[in-house]
């Protein structure tokens, strides 16, 4: 059996040229970057007049390590609908360094439905994080060279909230103690990095829609308070002028193709867990004035990645999704039933029936809280026996959701096409009537109790210094923000443990701080961390380059 690379490998690519065309996009906004990658100009948002088309979001239930497959679903579904006619554009993040060398491996999807050129994409691509994590870093330099020079703004060094970035797994650079060696060297201080999808100016980047709008959320970033209580800021700083230079290109979407030259743009990577999880609003944007559906994804589960596309993104961006997919496996709902990575193969309907509780979660809150149509996307592994895909379907009809079996990983876009069809259906029958799962007015604390509440099924409780937070935010001006949760991905809980869909837990809020540019406030829960580590064995160890420049080990 082949692997995702092999496959990618030896698909024969078509010019990125031919695939602009097929989008609809005129070479005068088409920046290639090599032959089979592009950048989209951002004045063709201004110039194209195109209606737009209908938002299709694909989510996931809990993630396991038996794999669920939302990236390769959605480009999947995406050349389905191009194969049943309809004219199709996926809109994905790019990949972190982080994941592909740590443990989770690239995010150019897998098998059959995969985007390429997939090792382009899951390395440095079209210098994106590179952009992004030098303007983050500009602006570290800038704030620590202003207090080395006499400190004008009278900023407080033990109230700095900006941090260093990079991006890769380094638990190393957590906690750092850096300006060491002497007055000439800065001002010693305690610090810290960010993996650079964690920070700020990732989500600024995506949720910026012009350029005018990235230097403005940009000045208004905060990096610490002064000695008198109150927040600096990168305009304080002047540093906002010098970093919207270095994102000048990075804020424009990037151009790519399916393994079937359906048109994907690729842009923007913050992850779900300790970001919002979804790709830029103005790629967003653009595949809804290129197509009739726009599909895109948004990270990790539900309770998180969709929860934040549709209470931040689509709130912040004007959006609202015609229709929404879930992902599941019948091997993943097995693990939430209890059952260890290696006892998946064989019939199991009790762990699947105790398991289930976790999709059905996942659907009603996307039915009954937000309000928006939903079709079940279960990829089928050859072990799955056709009981246990009936239990499924039996239990979804129970909530009025219909479940389509998909084989895209092995067949492509062949085996999206009767999920292409639900979509289309859902689209033309179905009138979501979109709601929040909160309102902007409502204090700090009682959003978050709401996501938790509603969303995770659980209740939330503050520390003392988290409540402590709120009330400055709240004094600050900020209290009308939405609230970006940051909790563990393995669970609707903060404890990864608890598996399914648990009851009668807390939640605990640790820290809540705000990040102004991107224009939410970030509740860190749990042992949440923006850093992560490399596992034991880590996949960068399996990667390797061939005398003739051929990667291998990606996956």
């Amino acid at each position: 059996m082949k692997t995702d690379i092999e496959i990618a490998q030896s698909t024969k690519m078509q010019p990125i040229t031919e695939i602009a065309k097929r989008a609809g996009i005129d070479d005068k906004y088409v920046e290639q970057y090599g032959r089979y990658k592009a950048k989209i100009d951002l004045s063709i948002m201004r110039e194209n007049k195109s209606p737009d088309g209908k938002l299709i979001l694909v989510t996931a239930i809990t993630p396991t390590p038996a794999g669920e497959g939302k990236t390769t679903t959605t480009i999947g579904l995406a050349d389905g609908l191009s194969r049943i006619g309809k004219r199709a554009v996926a809109a994905l993040r790019e990949p972190s360094l982080g994941p592909v060398f740590g443990i989770k491996g690239g995010a150019a999807g897998g098998g059959y439905a995969q985007v390429v050129p997939m090792e382009d994409i899951n390395l440095h691509f079209t210098g994106d994080f590179h952009a992004i994590g030098a303007a983050n870093n500009l602006l570290a330099a800038m704030l620590d060279n202003h207090i080395h020079q006499g400190n004008a703004l009278g900023i407080d060094s033990r109230s700095i909230t900006w941090k260093r970035c990079v991006d890769m797994n380094d638990r190393q650079l957590r906690n750092v103690v850096d300006g060491l060696g002497g007055r000439v060297n800065g001002v010693p201080r305690e610090d810290g990095f960010d993996i650079t999808v964690a920070s700020e100016i990732m989500a600024v980047l995506c949720l910026a829609d012009s350029l005018s709008d990235l230097k403005a959320r940009l000045r208004r970033i905060i990096v610490g308070y002064n000695f008198e209580g109150k927040p600096v800021t990168a305009g304080d700083l002047k540093a906002d002028g010098a970093m919207a230079a270095l994102l000048k290109d990075a804020i424009k979407p990037n151009l790519v193709q399916t393994l079937e030259g359906t048109p994907a743009l690729v842009h923007g990577g913050p992850f779900a867990n300790i970001a919002h999880g979804c790709n830029s609003v103005t790629a967003t944007r653009l595949a809804l004035k290129l197509a009739d559906y726009a599909v895109t994804e948004a990270g990790f589960g539900a309770d998180l990645g969709a929860e934040k596309f549709l209470d931040i993104k689509c709130r912040a961006a004007g959006l609202t999704p015609s229709a929404v997919v879930i992902v599941a496996t019948v091997r993943a709902l097995k693990m939430h039933g209890g059952l260890e990575k290696t006892e998946l193969e064989s019939e199991n309907l009790a762990a699947l029936e105790k398991g289930l509780p976790n999709l059905m979660r996942h659907v009603s809150n996307i039915k009954n809280v937000y309000k928006l149509p939903a079709v079940v996307a279960v990829n089928r592994f050859p072990s799955d026996t056709d009981r246990e895909i009936e239990l499924i379907i039996k239990k979804c009809e129970k909530l009025g959701v219909k479940v389509v079996l998909s084989t895209v990983w092995a067949d492509g876009g062949a085996g999206g096409q009767a999920l292409a069809r639900e979509v289309v259906n859902l689209c033309e029958s179905e009138n979501g009537d979109f709601s929040f799962s909160y309102e902007l007015d409502m204090p700090i604390d009682q959003k978050i109790s709401a996501v938790v509440s509603r969303i995770y099924g659980g209740s939330a409780a503050f520390t003392p210094a988290a409540l402590k937070q709120i009330e400055k935010l709240t004094e600050l001006g900020f209290g009308s923000l939405p609230v970006c949760i940051a909790k563990t991905q393995y669970s609707f809980s903060d404890d990864p443990k608890k598996l399914g869909a648990p009851e009668g837990f807390t939640v605990t809020v640790k820290n809540v701080r705000v990040s102004a540019g991107a224009g939410f406030i970030v509740v860190l829960t749990g042992d949440i961390m923006t850093m992560p580590g490399l596992p034991k064995a880590p996949a960068a160890e399996r990667i390797d380059l061939s005398d003739d420049g051929v990667i291998t080990g990606l996956f």
